[in-house]
């Protein structure tokens, strides 16, 4: 007769403020690689999601115990509230009475998903906060690259409003800030602050060594700073440059249309699927990647690292994120077109891709970051 004592399951609440797949997106890409990791280390995890623009998903299924769908309810009269719309609008008591059957641990993804965090916590209640950015900053960010004065408007009034509602994390038991330099900020002010890096789909580096022949700059660039990039990039890097620019990404607008029209060497590809940004990324001979933001961390930059070749970025991308060794830095125009002439008079060798799995491999596992979160959680 065997005596086998039956382990226990643990299981969480993880709040998701979209829904998680198709994981297409910057922030969704972590939760739902998240989820997945957690569910390889045996949690059981029941999933509660806003949903707007995307419809539920059986893959979700899969991963967890339950998942629950809420909707997000928008406009313009959200806006007149003193919550930030991102919260505000996240509301749901249909949400709380679901947390309220049980006292397992809670994540919330992003203050987006805190609205009910007073209500539901309790002493032996451990509620953790994945911040995904310092979204003051971040909303303060795509104020200023953004062009059209309403929505200037909104991102400044969210700014303000966030950073006035940032004080609600007091309430977590502790919080998962997704890069160094958004450790540093938040441990100023709160207690339990542990770094715990983006989840992404990559195990292993995957670059290709030799050459390619062009420049690749991607994004979603519907995103204003995103758009900002690749304008500067077509205006000012590639004004005089005789190397081959790609830019692409979802929905992008007349604007950066017209500004490539015209420039035999620089082409802009629409809304391509996962795995022809996937083969993009591989073929090229340089990822250029710029930002004016150096908030959370770009998963961009990772897939440029576990994919691509060369990586060529200005110092807010990489800033604090311990990818700097990994990575080509310019700062000025003049530095930019240097540094592409040297690099295209490089191939890229397997010495690189050993650079990359020492630091990708180790600091970014997904495994050794699923454990540290679960040490947080139980």
């Amino acid at each position: 007769m065997h005596n086998c004592k039956k382990i226990k399951l643990k299981k969480l609440h993880l709040i998701s403020f979209n829904v998680p797949f198709p994981a297409d997106y910057g922030g969704i890409i972590d939760v739902f690689y998240k989820i997945k990791a957690l569910k390889e280390r045996g949690l059981g995890i029941i999933l509660h999601c806003f949903e707007y623009g995307r419809e539920p998903s059986e893959v979700l299924n899969k991963y967890c115990l339950e998942v629950h769908y809420y909707q997000r309810y928008k406009g313009p009269l959200h806006l007149l509230d003193s919550l930030p719309y991102i919260v505000n609008t996240r509301t749901s008591q249909e949400l709380e009475t679901n947390l309220k059957k049980n006292n397992f641990p809670i994540i919330f993804e992003g203050l987006h998903t805190t609205s009910c965090i007073k209500q539901i916590g309790s002493n032996n209640r451990k509620l953790i906060v994945r911040t995904h950015n310092v979204e003051h900053d971040y909303y303060k960010g795509l104020m200023e690259a953004e062009t059209d004065i309403t929505r200037k408007m909104y991102y400044y009034s969210e700014s303000v409003k966030l950073k006035r509602y940032e004080k609600i994390l007091s309430q977590a038991d502790g919080i998962a800030a997704i890069s160094l330099s958004d450790k540093d900020y938040f441990s100023k002010k709160f207690n339990n602050v542990h770094y715990i890096p983006a989840f992404h789909q990559f195990k292993k580096v995957e670059s290709i060594i030799g050459k390619g022949s062009y420049v690749l700059f991607h994004g979603n660039l519907s995103v204003p700073e995103n758009k900002k990039a690749a304008l500067y990039i077509i205006n000012n890097i590639f004004r005089s440059c005789e190397y081959n620019l790609v830019v692409a990404g979802k929905e992008p607008d007349n604007e950066l249309i017209k500004a490539a029209e015209g420039k035999d060497n620089i082409s802009i590809i629409a809304d391509p699927d996962n795995e022809r940004m996937d083969e993009l990324i591989s073929n090229a001979h340089i990822n250029l990647l710029i930002t004016f933001q150096s908030t959370g961390i770009k998963l961009k930059l990772l897939s440029s690292l576990f994919r691509g070749r060369f990586c060529l970025v200005n110092i807010q991308m990489v800033e604090n994120t311990g990818l700097e060794s990994l990575c080509n830095i310019a700062e000025s125009d003049d530095e930019f077109m240097i540094k592409l002439n040297e690099l295209f008079g490089q191939v890229f060798t397997e010495h690189e891709i050993n650079k990359r799995r020492a630091i990708l491999e180790s600091e970014l596992s997904n495994v050794k970051n699923a454990e540290k979160l679960e040490r947080m959680l139980f």
